[in-house]
């Protein structure tokens, strides 16, 4: 029984000893985030913050463990287009963008009339990127880049987006309780980092904030005023799938250098359906997102414009396809 009570005694007293070395380890860890943090303080005082925004935007926050769990295990991109289309224009988010369409049509109209940008673009984006709204993510955007400025693979731009979020709070677009996103810090219903909200948000309607998380206004005219700055052309399509006849020259794919659509069609390049390309003045290019064979596509300059917004070929075809789908007008150009 001795034997016993002084083998209990032992481990007793080593899980003390454990249990102290990792409150000591947490402690240095907590310590080290917090010396780090004066230095974010005193950059953001420096960039006009005030204190008192400082403090309650910064006041409490740790290191978000789920955060860097998440960024170090991001899948490797490896669906088919086919895949990724059937995924992403499911029939629940085409009828879902047709009723938004619908519902917000003279919103959308007075949002998008401005900036020279159809609705139905903007309402894809707004499914594609949350769905409509339904899922906007649920970090605390200060707290998830504070995250990844002080421990991730991309600290410097990190550091520069928190500083920028703080910039958002200090403004009092809103509050810090509100200000969630993804993981990444992007937030709101079209999903801006904190650098793309001061460059591009605008007020929708006339508050004086800039809500994305909650005000359809602001939603709409931010992602109309987005496309206009990054050089969308007002009336023109994204561009369409289209079929390429035998023997086409490769090289002329996936170049740069765009064309009229004239001249692809003397070429041979005709619509998917088999019928000829319309007669327009817009000049595009071929592109085949795979790189050994599959779907071709004459795209627009808005199709450039949309992958300012996300740059791959995958998410701007599918904004491209879902807009299309939302009108339900046919492709005329």
């Amino acid at each position: 029984m001795a034997s016993e009570d002084h083998l209990r005694r032992i481990v007793g007293v080593a899980a003390l000893v454990a249990t102290f070395g990792l409150a000591m380890e947490s402690a240095v860890a907590a310590d080290a985030f917090e010396s780090w943090l004066v230095g974010v303080r005193r950059e953001a005082r420096q960039k006009g913050v005030k204190p008192a925004t400082l403090d309650a935007a910064l006041g409490g926050i740790r290191p978000i463990p789920r955060v860097i769990a998440l960024s170090k295990r991001q899948p490797e991109f490896t669906l088919t287009l086919d895949r990724y289309l059937k995924i992403v224009l499911s029939d629940e988010r085409i009828e879902k963008g047709r009723k938004r369409y619908s519902e917000h049509r003279v919103l959308l109209r007075r949002a998008s009339q401005p900036h020279g940008v159809q609705p139905q673009y903007i309402v894809a984006l707004w499914g594609i990127e949350t769905k409509y709204g339904a899922i906007m993510g649920g970090f605390p955007v200060v707290g998830a880049l504070a995250t990844l400025a002080y421990q991730g693979g991309r600290r410097r731009f990190f550091r520069s987006e928190l500083v920028n979020a703080l910039k958002i709070l200090d403004q009092g677009h809103i509050t810090p309780n509100r200000m969630v996103g993804s993981w990444a810090g992007a937030m709101g219903q079209n999903q801006f980092m904190p650098s793309s909200f001061l460059a591009y948000a605008v007020d929708g309607n006339g508050d004086g904030r800039r809500d994305i998380w909650g005000t359809l206004p602001d939603v709409f005219a931010s992602s109309a005023n987005y496309l206009r700055r990054v050089g969308w052309r007002r009336g023109e399509s994204w561009g369409r799938e289209v079929r390429l006849p035998e023997g086409f020259n490769r090289a002329l794919v996936n170049r740069r250098k765009r064309m009229g659509v004239a001249a692809w069609k003397r070429l041979g390049v005709r619509r998917v359906d088999g019928g000829p390309l319309p007669i327009s003045t817009i000049k595009g290019r071929i592109i085949i997102p795979i790189r050994h064979g599959g779907r071709a596509f004459l795209v627009y300059q808005n199709f450039r414009a949309i992958k300012r917004w996300n740059n791959s070929d995958y998410f701007a075809i599918a904004v491209g396809k879902l807009a299309d789908r939302i009108a339900a007008a046919p492709d005329r150009r």
